[in-house]
């Protein structure tokens, strides 16, 4: 880190000279091969100025004064030149001039720093608007595009302004090839960092989303779930270890209800109505979407409540959605199902295998999910109605033959 590269030259504006016979005192700085002048707002006579010096040679005191302030302003000039030299990112003479008059301007905003920011105030939000795990993506997501700047750029942080469309493309190369990321993580990461840029541009440090015609990655969606047979020989097993019991129950509990791994680790007495058909309902919000949600308690599931009860504030026991995957694994091998197993493998099932399956319409499944919109229930579980539709085809076409 060389600062001769940094020039700072005091001379003076001789063809303002005043009545006192004084004429004012300006500064250049220059760095690569730009400059900046302005005037520093100090006043002295030329006859007792020494260009080569750049300094007052009168030892009057208000010459040693004088002298006194210029050395404060280089020396201001360059401790701010090192402060951006130190953080590693590109800036001009203008970016130097800025800081030291401590007016930092839109240009000088920076990416990861404007994304820490962003996590700021969402956090303060936690509990209210978003959940925590809703936060953490967000941070994971500036720590990977924090990781990224430093991978491509060598540097710790690069201007808001700089964005270019490219950088997601060299963005999404970065997560597969270097985080082996598939395309479903890719496009997440992407979707949570194109929202601090947005709000950027509200807020005026950008004029328009760098990102706008940017499209994600198309990713073939396959829905896994348990089929008929699969679920039926999960359920029947004779599991003898009460905590590999008590998670398969829960596992199958949600195959007959679809509800998420955070509705049924807070499903209260409340959320039992029942319904307009006098038959119990479970009615409760999903935190995802925030959309109400009614399912119809079947009977397997109702037997799973009623050998659970706690008959405390939540119903069913709380086990952590880390444990309930893990036990899910160890159930698996030993029930023979060769799928990965996980909690959300529940809800997937009961929409294909409990709803689907029996010929329930698309638009009630979506209901009973609790989706945003049915678009979303047709994107996913389309290929099972395509399936279901060519298996009962197959059946006709043996019939007739």
């Amino acid at each position: 880190m060389n600062q001769q590269n940094l020039l700072v030259l005091f001379y003076l504006n001789k063809s303002k000279i005043n009545k006192k016979g004084t004429c004012p005192i300006k500064c250049r700085i220059t760095y690569k091969k730009r400059r900046k002048e302005f005037s520093v707002g100090e006043f002295v006579n030329p006859i007792e100025w020494n260009a080569k010096k750049q300094r007052a040679i009168s030892k009057s005191i208000e010459n040693q004064q004088l002298n006194t302030q210029l050395q404060i302003i280089a020396a201001n000039i360059k401790k701010e030149y090192l402060k951006l030299q130190l953080s590693e990112i590109e800036f001009t003479i203008e970016d130097v001039f800025q800081h030291y008059l401590g007016k930092p301007t839109l240009q000088d905003t920076y990416l990861i720093a404007y994304f820490k920011e962003f996590l700021q105030k969402k956090k303060k939000l936690i509990g209210i608007d978003i959940e925590l795990a809703t936060w953490k993506k967000y941070y994971y997501a500036c720590l990977q595009a924090q990781s990224f700047i430093k991978w491509k750029y060598k540097k710790k942080d690069i201007p808001l302004q700089e964005l270019k469309p490219h950088f997601l493309d060299d963005l999404e190369f970065y997560l597969k090839t270097e985080l082996s990321q598939r395309q479903v993580t890719v496009n997440k990461t992407i979707q949570r960092f194109r929202k601090p840029i947005r709000t950027a541009v509200a807020e005026g440090y950008l004029d328009k989303d760098p990102f706008a015609l940017h499209k994600p990655g198309r990713v073939i969606k396959g829905v896994i779930f348990l089929t008929v047979e699969e679920l039926e020989r999960l359920q029947n097993y004779p599991l003898e270890q009460p905590r590999l019991k008590l998670v398969r129950d829960l596992f199958i509990f949600c195959c007959y209800t679809g509800l998420a791994y955070h509705e049924m680790k807070h499903l209260k007495h409340e959320h039992i109505i029942k319904g307009f058909d006098g038959n119990e309902w479970i009615q409760m919000e999903r935190k995802k979407t925030g959309k109400k949600i009614s399912v119809p308690l079947l009977p397997k599931a109702k037997d799973i409540l009623n050998e659970y009860d706690t008959q405390q504030e939540f119903i069913l026991p709380v086990i952590s959605n880390q444990k309930i995957n893990s036990y899910l694994k160890e159930i698996g091998a030993i029930v023979s199902i060769k799928k990965k197993i996980s909690h959300h493998m529940a809800r997937k099932t009961f929409a294909s295998t409990v709803l689907l399956y029996n010929d329930v319409p698309m638009e009630v499944v979506s209901e009973l999910l609790g989706h945003s919109s049915i678009k979303i229930t047709q994107e996913y579980y389309g290929r099972i109605v395509q399936k279901r539709v060519s298996d009962e085809m197959k059946r006709i076409a043996k019939l007739s033959s």
